[in-house]
């Protein structure tokens, strides 16, 4: 390759680049933005807005799983990425304990309402699964070896799983009327939709059971 077109394909690779970490930061940031501009903390007690905010920046937080494990991130080493997606799912976790903690104490009644499925409010059902999926995977991440999980049964559990996670916390963040502003809400929960459907049927474990299936 001649020089000057080498630095053409350096200057689109780092255009490429920089316009995903850009569209990736304002994908994350801009609804954490909206949502400490809602009108609706007003009078609301600083543990209440905490929860809240800890669930909007769950959302993003599952933006960046599918997208670490894939090695879709542009000059981010692979290594590096496999090694930062079970970090990034302990800050999720902490996440959602501290939402879901927050709002227990405010609201000890409506959490005991979701927790039991009695909520009159459909939301809260599709949060608590999505919650109990993200603990039964913390559960097998940290108890995978003693249980003696082979990686081909671990990535399908994990996948479905995540599937869970995905899709409850979607429909949960979905169907509130809160604090998030809805555009940009709906943004991400596009994002970290199709990320999490492209990751996981791509994996090779769902193309071996595909070909296997049809012999």
């Amino acid at each position: 390759m001649s020089q000057p077109n080498k630095m053409r394909s350096t200057k689109h690779k780092f255009s490429r680049s920089a316009l995903f970490w850009s569209a990736l930061i304002a994908a994350i940031a801009i609804p954490l933005l909206f949502t400490a501009m809602s009108p609706l903390l007003a009078w609301r007690s600083p543990v209440y807005i905490a929860a809240c905010f800890a669930g909007v920046f769950s959302l993003g937080l599952l933006l960046l799983q599918p997208l670490l494990i894939g090695g879709y991130m542009p000059d981010l080493p692979k290594h590096l990425a496999r090694r930062a997606h079970p970090c990034v799912g302990a800050l999720l976790l902490i996440a959602v304990v501290v939402h879901v903690g927050g709002l227990w104490i405010t609201s000890p009644p409506d959490v005991i309402d979701a927790l039991t499925f009695t909520s009159p409010t459909p939301f809260s059902n599709w949060g608590v699964v999505a919650m109990w999926a993200l603990f039964a995977t913390t559960f097998l991440a940290i108890f995978r070896r003693r249980l003696q999980l082979r990686a081909r049964n671990w990535s399908i559990a994990h996948s479905l799983l995540a599937l869970v996670i995905v899709i409850g916390t979607v429909v949960h963040a979905i169907l509130i009327e809160g604090m998030m502003e809805t555009f940009s809400k709906l943004i991400l929960c596009a994002l970290v939709f199709t990320a999490t459907m492209k990751l996981i049927f791509g994996l090779r474990v769902w193309s071996d059971w595909r070909t296997s299936s049809k012999r």
